[in-house]
């Protein structure tokens, strides 16, 4: 497919922006024919991958940068979100329903993320950070937008 539009989001690594990124993201795939369903799900999947850097990443660190980077075709919104974080030690333990770091969390945000979108990708080095890749295909297929204007 012919990619339509893209973008690139980097900020700060503090709660409040778990809201502006799910926003910010659901914006820009608004530009294609999505489902207010399938918006709301872009959007709950954005908002754990970000969440995720945040807790686990940065370990809420708030001076730390969260990057998304997305792009649109007729039908599917690719979404990128990485850290610099402290890294995944087991990719595999952390796709596992209930698994978490932290005590106080339920482990489910991969569960959602896996659940919403089409495919999705976690890479990880300890050390080095998290890159979650996820795609959606989305509505009918018809773009709101084409790339001339």
């Amino acid at each position: 497919m012919r990619l339509i539009n893209q973008m690139k989001l980097e900020f700060l690594s503090i709660p409040a922006n778990v809201a502006f990124a799910r926003v910010s993201v659901a914006a820009f795939a608004s530009q294609i024919e999505c489902t207010l369903s399938d918006l709301e799900e872009i959007k709950v999947a954005v908002s754990e991958a970000v969440e995720n850097s945040i807790i686990h990443g940065y370990e809420n660190a708030a001076d730390r940068l969260v990057r998304i980077y997305a792009a649109l075709t007729a039908d599917t919104v690719e979404i990128r979100v990485e850290d610099d974080g402290k890294g995944i030690e087991d990719i595999d333990d952390a796709l596992q329903p209930t698994f978490s770091t932290d005590a106080e969390r339920l482990g489910l945000g991969f569960v959602f993320i896996n659940s919403f979108m089409d495919n999705f990708k976690v890479e990880s080095t300890p050390g080095h950070g998290t890159v979650v890749t996820m795609n959606k295909r989305v509505g009918s297929g018809v773009a709101r937008i084409s790339p001339e204007q």
